[in-house]
């Protein structure tokens, strides 16, 4: 990997953190102005800041509070972790922002060889479609999860931004989007032609109500995901000291639990926190956005990687009858969590291997029993045979 492309951490920072015993910044690899760069062979989660917003109209265009977020993550101490963490520095911005891409790309796409969860601090959220590009050669189709107030399909005519990146992944080639799926919606800033598109592709949209009600039902979704990322727009305001931001979104817990959820995804290998650029530097946007990478990592560190052969052998099978069809469901013995067979079209894309479970919750399972077909049967029997 060209480790051209990072700035290292200035001892000016460290100089100042005053760390105690236990604390995250005592035993993370950083990339700083007097060591080199860190080595990736043993670390499951690295650290990148991508300072790049030049798509949008930034709040904070110096990112003064890239450092600030930093050192409220360093003087947090690391729960029950028995995982190495690596700081890589940041990515500077590039002479155009397709440059910025190219060196998120490549450090992305050297974290995948190395298996190495990534979690970006980045600015415009354009960024997403250089998260995404960075699979173009993993071997599988992507399943994106974004944790947004806006869909971001935008008009994808015109160059690339962060309300647009999305159309881009849809229909740029090569085409390696297999889903997206969107986390907390608003539907005042949706356009209905925009709801009735994904709807139309077969995507999955949960409104912001409709996921507050039960903030564990997004669970399943970061299940089979490649990548996520959340847009700090679509927190609440008084959350972030954020006068200038959306009026309602997340709460403080709720968006730590939705990125412990994403944490826990077996497949999850990249994070984007995005648009961090908009945070006001204080210490209530700072510590929220520590937290989040904290509760990220949380996630990791309790996966349970029941996508492996050997795990699925342990599940309990149970079939239901509905109508014609009989429709089989699998429970983990290990965390309780649930997942439906949906049969795989044989002219499907022989790169989709890892589909036909797909979570659900036990919700799913008794509306099976009531005779009536959970959404997610019927919607990925119809994409699955288009």
């Amino acid at each position: 990997m060209n480790t051209s492309f990072f700035t290292p951490l200035p001892e000016t920072f460290f100089e100042t953190l005053d760390l105690g015993e236990g604390s995250i910044g005592l035993q993370i690899q950083a990339y700083r102005e007097a060591g080199a760069f860190p080595d990736l062979e043993n670390v499951q989660v690295a650290i990148l800041g991508v300072k790049d917003s030049r798509t949008t109209q930034a709040q904070n265009p110096d990112f003064e509070n890239w450092e600030a977020i930093r050192k409220a993550f360093y003087h947090m101490h690391r729960g029950n972790w028995p995982l190495q963490l690596a700081d890589l520095g940041n990515i500077r911005a590039g002479a155009t922002p397709q440059d910025t891409y190219f060196a998120l790309r490549e450090c992305l796409a050297h974290c995948l060889e190395q298996n190495t969860i990534l979690l970006i601090l980045g600015g415009s959220q354009d960024l997403a479609y250089a998260q995404y590009r960075a699979y173009d050669n993993h071997g599988q189709m992507v399943h994106y999860v974004n944790v947004d107030a806006k869909f971001d399909l935008g008009d994808t005519a015109a160059p690339i931004g962060p309300y647009s990146y999305v159309g881009k992944m849809v229909v740029e080639e090569p085409f390696n989007l297999y889903h997206y799926s969107n986390i907390g919606y608003q539907t005042f800033y949706n356009a209905q032609e925009e709801i009735n598109l994904l709807e139309k592709l077969y995507f999955d949209t949960y409104r912001l109500g409709e996921v507050c009600k039960q903030i564990e039902r997004v669970e399943p979704v970061f299940r089979n995901a490649s990548m996520a990322s959340i847009d700090v727009n679509a927190i609440e305001p008084a959350h972030l000291a954020a006068p200038n931001m959306t009026a309602n979104g997340f709460n403080g817990r709720e968006i730590c639990a939705i990125a412990r959820y994403a944490g826990l995804g077996d497949q999850v290998s990249s994070m984007g926190l995005y648009h961090l650029d908009d945070l006001p530097n204080c210490q209530a946007a700072n510590t929220l956005v520590a937290q989040i990478m904290w509760y990220f990592i949380e996630g990791v560190v309790y996966r349970k990687d029941e996508n492996s052969p050997s795990a699925k052998k342990d599940f309990i099978k149970y079939q239901v009858p509905v109508d014609t069809d009989v429709l089989t469901f699998y429970k983990s013995q290990l965390t309780g969590r649930w997942w439906l067979e949906v049969p795989i079209a044989k002219k499907i894309n022989n790169k989709l291997e890892n589909t036909t479970l797909l979570p659900c919750t036990y919700e799913d399972y008794e509306s099976a029993c009531n005779q009536k077909l959970p959404a997610i049967w019927w919607k990925a029997r119809i994409k699955n045979e288009l």
